[in-house]
């Protein structure tokens, strides 16, 4: 278990909820980059989740989502990034810190994962700048 639970504190994140507060601009432009992807999982059936969390990300620096999953639902994590952002990425892991295995997309300002629980219970999103400058991202998700 020491081993799993480094991988949160190697990466030195601050676990973060929902907040509603007002939106920048870029803020809104990354909610609606997430939304839009999000949308084609709607297609299949999936319910956006009501809330969404929403900041920045700088390059080598991470944005950490605690999330309570139930197992036997399906879900989607969907992100939407403002340039300068060039490409992000989206990985799920559990309570231990362990890697989830999910399904992934990634369209350069638009990543997803998906993925079923096993076990109901927290998991953690985290979203990693991997190449571009400081930008507004967006994180919401869908369920069935």
């Amino acid at each position: 278990m020491k081993t799993s639970m480094s991988i949160f504190a190697t990466i030195g994140l601050a676990i973060t909820t929902a907040v509603a507060a007002l939106e920048s601009d870029t803020e809104v432009a990354a909610r609606k980059a997430a939304l839009d992807l999000a949308g084609a999982f709607s297609n299949e059936g999936f319910k956006m989740r009501d809330g969404h969390w929403s900041g920045t990300i700088k390059p080598k620096e991470h944005a950490l989502i605690a999330v309570n999953l139930y197992a036997g639902n399906q879900y989607w994590f969907s992100v939407g990034a403002t340039e300068p952002a060039k490409k992000i990425s989206v990985n799920v892991y559990d309570e231990t810190g362990k890697l989830v295995q999910t399904e992934s997309y990634n369209e350069g300002e638009k990543a997803a994962a998906g993925f079923s629980p096993t076990s109901s219970g927290q998991y953690y999103v985290l979203l990693d700048l991997v190449e571009g400058n400081e930008s507004s991202v967006c994180l919401v998700y869908s369920y069935k």
